[in-house]
């Protein structure tokens, strides 16, 4: 149940809330078009980022998500499953299980994120350009969906998988 009255209206109530603030909607819109649609990151590895900061949110919409440009067909079930089990998981490139633990430190241990980190990404062939990318991709997966679960929208609109 949401925890702040959402205007009526026939969209979903994660849309129909940004008509409380629409220069914040339209700057949350913009971020995610950012993310979604200009993401130089490959979209695997976008998305089993953005599956772990789903879990971490406890973000229910996020969590089913599965409409991401470029993933039908590149991201299973079967990879969605696994997320937890990033460090093990045989499914998983190197560069894949990087970007779940840089999602999962960036949100849980940030100050942990040092130069050897990094260093690990770059031998994994992350250019500069991929990891600013994938910090903003993270950022805004972060802010927007643990937005929608405090504010209790993401228990109003449960997508069908």
């Amino acid at each position: 149940m949401p925890h702040i009255a959402v205007p009526e209206g026939k969209a979903d109530p994660e849309v129909r809330v940004w008509a409380l603030r629409p220069e914040m909607g339209m700057g949350a819109g913009a971020l995610s078009h950012a993310i979604y649609d200009q993401s130089i990151v490959p979209v695997r590895e976008r998305e089993l980022a953005r599956m772990r900061i789903a879990q971490i949110n406890g973000c229910v919409i996020c969590q089913q998500w599965r409409s991401t440009p470029g993933a039908e067909g590149a991201v299973t079930e079967d990879d969605y499953a696994h997320v937890l089990e990033w460090r093990t998981h045989d499914g998983y490139s190197e560069r894949e299980r990087l970007a779940v633990e840089y999602a999962e430190l960036f949100a849980l241990d940030h100050h942990t994120i040092d130069d050897a980190f990094y260093a690990r990404m770059r031998a994994a062939t992350f250019t500069d350009a991929e990891i600013l990318d994938l910090t903003v991709c993270i950022g805004g997966w972060l802010a927007l969906g643990r937005t929608l679960h405090v504010l209790g929208l993401d228990d109003a609109c449960k997508l069908a998988l």
